[in-house]
């Protein structure tokens, strides 16, 4: 392997010395700290409601007795199907404190992909709340998997007054009802408690704190094991690298909390600086530009759909953007023209990052004052570890003066996948000390500086508004419909949403089927964001000189024809 750690060193432009070392901390030890300094500080603005650091904090003390009254306790994994509501945060801090272990479901799965990794990561316990998106799908997964038990918040519970009084008047169409069911539990009563536990024992290097699920290098669903001391060493790693670090800090929380990237940089983060979260339940533009005029937020970390969205909408041109400092951007590549656009609007810096779910959320950024390098994801943060690889041969350096795989090593780098030995062979490759490096599936460059830029990648992930899209898994279920014979997903660039999937089948012979049809029958079996664009029937597909299916060649056609 090359070993370019060196090169930062020399031209390191993070304000923290890369040399340094975080020691073993517990995400509960993390939080109780910044709870007991901040106290009456508010930690979530939730639409409005204040909720202090000294409130989240009793909280979540009554979510981890409550939870130990009903028998849970160390080792379970217990689910947050939520979306952005001051629930998650009380919810994921008092899981821990149980001992126990959070699993991130993203609210925007289905039912068959709720139940898959319910099933697959154990969860014992899910919360949700009663809001129609989300509730008939959790009740779904109870009957059908090893679910015991769901606790159930109120969103409106959570509201001002009288927002809340407006969202029982009007909004009732969003929620929906609860069926009397003794294995669900609403969270109200859940938290009726004094909140006297047993504090768990942590060991911050050995417990897993988080199960985040990633497709990892090979699209297939993996749940990446987080300790604790993976989270809040990444979470002191993004704080190293902020020079405002212990300033006047008001983060706008609308990155959702189930995202790696969120838990730490909107979560974690904040908690560790003592700053509050602005916390909005979902993206809307007008609603974020609101949010930012009348809290004057200091950052707001997001994806660069996120931030074309806030460009296009027609508030921006008479938004306050005076009080915002910087923009963290990652999840998808972020193109020049629209880091210098939205700098120019709102006179904050725009900062690309890159990170992984199996990193903890950070692996390297450009720096937030000193010069960086557009194009680039930056520097590594402090005592992350970075080299490129063969792409062919991970065991050997990549040639001089070439792009070689990315492959990574650090205090947040995740244990391994939750009962996938198998994967961790396949993921981690040990140097000439014996040391596991990461392997990222990204091809990469490293300059003279120690800036990182990605050029290619080695697997077809499909980057939609930051989440991430398996072709092979939207493949299958095309393979289903009776007049598909071949399917190809593939990628197209989108400016709004970074990339956008789209299919192309060839059909049996005898069988007839239109795109639309095709794609109406599709869609409605996928997640919104896995969600195709169109689905164009051919008379054949490209293939290699073997007779495989060519994605690269019908990618470079189709975008030959646009």
């Amino acid at each position: 392997m090359t070993a370019p750690d060196t090169i930062w060193q020399t031209a390191y432009r993070h304000p923290t010395p890369w040399t340094t070392e975080f020691a073993p901390l517990s995400i509960v030890d993390l939080f109780d700290t910044a709870a007991a300094k901040a106290g009456d500080a508010p930690l979530i603005d939730f639409l409005g409601r204040h909720y202090s650091y000294a409130e989240t904090s009793d909280a979540a003390n009554r979510v981890a007795a409550g939870l130990s009254a009903l028998g849970y306790g160390p080792g379970d994994r217990i689910g947050l199907f939520l979306p952005n509501v001051p629930h998650y945060v009380a919810a994921y801090y008092g899981i821990l404190k149980l001992g126990a272990t959070v699993v991130n479901f993203s609210p925007l799965y289905t039912v068959d992909e709720l139940a898959h990794q319910v099933a697959d990561s154990g969860t014992k316990l899910l919360f949700t709340v009663s809001a129609r998106a989300v509730l008939p799908t959790a009740l779904k997964v109870l009957e059908r998997s090893g679910l015991e038990r769901l606790i159930v918040g109120s969103v409106a519970g959570a509201l001002p007054p009288t927002k809340s009084l407006l969202y029982r008047l009007f909004k009732r169409k969003e929620t929906a009802a609860l069926p009397n069911d003794p294995r669900i539990t609403a969270f109200s009563s859940l938290i009726a408690n004094d909140g006297k536990h047993n504090p768990a024992s942590i060991d911050p290097e050995r417990h897993i704190a988080l199960i985040q699920y990633t497709g990892g290098t090979t699209g297939v669903p993996k749940g990446a094991m987080l300790s604790h001391q993976n989270l809040s060493a990444n979470a002191r790693q993004v704080m190293g690298i902020d020079p405002h670090a212990g300033a006047e800090d008001r983060i706008i929380g609308v990155l959702p909390l189930f995202h790696v990237f969120a838990n730490t940089c909107v979560l974690n983060r904040t908690v560790l600086n003592g700053g509050s979260i602005v916390m909005l339940p979902r993206f809307d533009a007008g609603q974020v530009l609101a949010a930012l005029h009348r809290t004057k937020a200091t950052s707001l970390p997001g994806v660069p759909t996120m931030y074309q969205a806030l460009l296009d909408h027609p508030d921006a041109a008479k938004t306050d953007f005076a009080s915002l400092r910087v923009c963290i951007s990652g999840g998808a590549p972020l193109s020049a023209e629209l880091k210098a656009k939205f700098e120019a609007v709102t006179g904050a810096t725009v900062v690309e990052g890159y990170g992984l779910s199996e990193s903890s959320g950070v692996v390297s950024a450009n720096p937030y004052e000193a010069e960086g390098k557009a194009g680039t994801i930056g520097q590594p943060l402090p005592a992350t570890h970075v080299r490129l690889v063969d792409k062919g041969d991970p065991t050997r350096p990549a040639p001089e003066d070439e792009p070689g795989e990315v492959v990574i090593r650090g205090p947040q780098i995740m244990r391994g996948y939750w009962g996938r030995p198998d994967a961790d062979n396949e993921v981690f490759v040990p140097d000439e000390n014996g040391q596991g490096w990461l392997r990222t599936g990204d091809v990469g460059t490293i300059d003279a500086d120690g800036f990182i830029r990605i050029v290619d990648r080695l697997k077809d992930m499909i980057a939609v508004s930051g989440f991430k899209v398996f072709p092979s898994q939207i493949e299958a279920i095309l393979h289903h419909h009776p007049a598909v014979k071949e399917a190809m997903v593939i990628g197209l660039p989108d400016a709004y949403r970074g990339e956008q999937p789209r299919a192309y089948v060839t059909l049996n012979d005898d069988m007839t089927a239109s795109g639309q049809e095709l794609c109406d029958w599709l869609n409605p079996q996928l997640g919104r964001h896995e969600r195709v664009d169109q689905v164009v029937v051919r008379a054949s597909m490209p293939k290699t000189m073997i007779g495989k299916l060519s994605r690269k060649d019908l990618v470079a056609e189709v975008l030959g024809q646009g």
